[in-house]
């Protein structure tokens, strides 16, 4: 008899995470030699929580229903695999991870009849494959077969020895399959990709997908080192790139007129997602923001960032780093802001009165006068469903040595748990029941995350300091406490073992409801109707005495050119000196 199961997407969340950034560092650019790469899940709309599926058996036979864009999928499924592996969030017990972003790209090439949304995908992927490679086979083994239905992805796959990005683009309506080129980033290298095709020239010589093996190949050369076309920067001082694709990729392209050069001359970003000034200035400044945190000569590419093609038409696809970059790096390069560059969110008058790097929608905005304007799009944002930032470790056991540091809302203003690829059990401050998108509940991380958040935005410049304070208190001790939970663990049964980092999750995604819960009350008691209530040298809240912090200078240096003479204050002349 045939067995259904079904596989459970977050409708909600998978048509409104268009708007991701994923950071991405290879073993030997990290500073413990473990693969890391990051997720920050953008979108209106939807509470983030944690997705997972148990490991399991399954008999021959068996199928899955697919329910990735609503109705029209009803009653179709897909074959079962005799064995399919535990999955917590975007990791999996094999340490193998698979987090997103939307580029869209050519929209006519959305095949809405395919089966496979991208978070259908990579789910599916996740229970099937240990390694990375074996992620990129099924993966485009399953589109074939099924159909892909999502735009154009970029797709960060990782595993404890290699870091890889994919890039995939459907064939359009009543086309199956999809057209894709999957590269693996050196492992001295640092990557990302941010809502924006990230891949333009790769090295072919004559090959492509053979047999479902990798093939290693020989990348093309600039000599010109000083030269930034896109032409050039992929590769350079890389001998070697290990590249796979689908063998159509530039013969469907030639197809639908998207390009017309020699094959040598052909980029998968130029050919499926057309640059313009919005889509880089929204996109690929976060992947520059980026760099530029870890390699000194980044301001190089600022005049791509400004929309001076001409001058320079891309950014490395990755970078050697000055310094190797530990997991902290990452973390704090997820709540970045532009802070420092010349696309600085805090530092002119749009900031507000407390320097806030927050902006409302829409992205676009016309003055009275009808001028048109934009507002910059950082890596943290306000509208985060979900963050996490997932470290894998080769030289440790999988269910250890798989860690993803996991929170709900905006990455700025979370802390990071540290959650264990082998768990069974769902935390539950993180699970979806806890996290109602219309409702508030002091037992959701995505509403007492929020709860904290929306204190602190308005007053940011005011009231951040408090924030990182509890944010440093948790994430130190999270950081510290993993040593003893290798030492916990070293004698230890593999259900034991389990069993004791459950327990540790719990304990940790605990130990954060219960801090935010003391921060927010303590927020609105100090920072209530305006001012500082001021503190003792102990940091207990005096009855009496407060400060009045006043706005941010460029805001105060902002009033006089928008309001003339109206709040300059004006010397009182005393009649009797007349």
């Amino acid at each position: 008899m045939k067995k259904t199961i079904l596989f459970v997407l977050f409708i909600a969340l998978a048509a409104t995470a268009m708007a991701c950034t994923n950071l991405i560092v290879g073993k030997k650019a990290s500073k413990d030699g473990s693969v890391m790469c990051s997720y920050n899940c953008d979108g209106f709309g939807f509470a983030g929580s944690l997705f997972y599926s148990p490991a399991g058996r399954h008999a021959p036979g068996e199928k899955i229903a697919i329910h990735g864009w609503g109705p029209a999928h009803e009653g179709r499924y897909v074959e079962q695999v005799e064995y399919t592996y535990n999955v917590v969030g975007f990791m999996n017990e094999h340490q193998l991870t698979i987090v997103e972003s939307t580029f869209d790209g050519r929209l006519e090439l959305q095949n809405r009849d395919g089966l496979l949304d991208y978070f259908s995908l990579m789910r599916l992927a996740l229970q099937r494959c240990a390694t990375a490679r074996e992620a990129i086979r099924c993966m485009a083994g399953l589109v074939e077969q099924y159909g892909y239905n999502s735009t154009g992805e970029s797709i960060t796959i990782c595993d404890p020895n290699e870091a890889w990005i994919m890039e995939i683009i459907g064939k359009g309506p009543g086309r199956k399959g999809a057209v894709w080129v999957a590269l693996r980033i050196p492992d001295d290298c640092i990557s990302a990709h941010a809502n924006l095709s990230r891949i333009c020239f790769f090295p072919r010589e004559g090959e492509c997908w053979d047999n479902g093996f990798i093939v290693k190949q020989k990348a093309r050369k600039t000599k010109d080192l000083k030269s930034i076309s896109s032409k050039h920067l992929q590769y350079i001082g890389q001998p070697q790139v290990e590249c796979v694709y689908a063998w159509d990729v530039v013969d469907f392209a030639r197809e639908k007129s998207f390009f017309n050069g020699p094959d040598k001359e052909f980029s998968f970003r130029d050919a499926y997602c057309p640059i313009d000034f919005e889509n880089v200035r929204y996109a690929d400044a976060r992947v520059w923001s980026f760099f530029r945190h870890h390699r000194s000569d980044m301001d190089q590419y600022l005049p791509y960032i400004e929309g001076y093609f001409d001058i320079c038409d891309g950014l490395p696809l990755w970078v050697k780093p000055d310094a190797p970059l530990s997991l902290q790096d990452v973390q704090r390069d997820m709540r970045d802001h532009f802070e420092g560059t010349p696309l600085d969110m805090t530092a002119d008058m749009t900031a507000g009165p407390w320097g806030m790097p927050i902006r409302p929608l829409p992205m676009h905005f016309r003055s009275s006068d009808s001028i048109d304007f934009f507002r910059e799009r950082p890596i943290a944002t306000q509208q985060s469903g979900f963050t996490m930032t997932c470290q894998m470790r080769s030289w440790l056991p999988d269910d250890v040595g798989g860690v993803t540091w996991f929170n709900c809302d905006d990455a700025d203003m979370v802390a990071y748990v540290p959650l264990y690829c082998c768990i069974t059990q769902v935390p539950d401050p993180f699970r979806p029941e806890n996290n109602p998108r219309t409702e508030f509940s002091f037992e959701s991380a995505f509403w007492m995350n929020n709860w904290v958040a929306n204190m602190v935005y308005p007053r940011y410049s005011m009231m951040i300091g408090d924030l990182r304070a509890a944010q440093r208190e948790l994430e130190d001790f999270y950081f510290a406490d993993q040593d003893s939970v290798l030492a916990a663990i070293k004698d230890l049964t593999p259900a034991d073992r389990h069993d004791y980092l459950n327990k540790k999750s719990i304990a940790y995604a605990d130990r954060m409801m219960r801090r935010w819960d003391k921060l927010a009350r303590y927020l609105i008691v100090k920072y209530n109707d305006q001012v500082v209530r001021r503190t003792d040298a102990d940091g207990n809240f005096m009855r009496w005495g407060y400060d009045t912090p006043g706005y941010d200078r460029q805001f105060i240096d902002a009033i006089a050119p928008a309001t003339g003479d109206r709040y300059r204050l004006k010397k009182v002349i005393d009649r009797r000196e007349r």
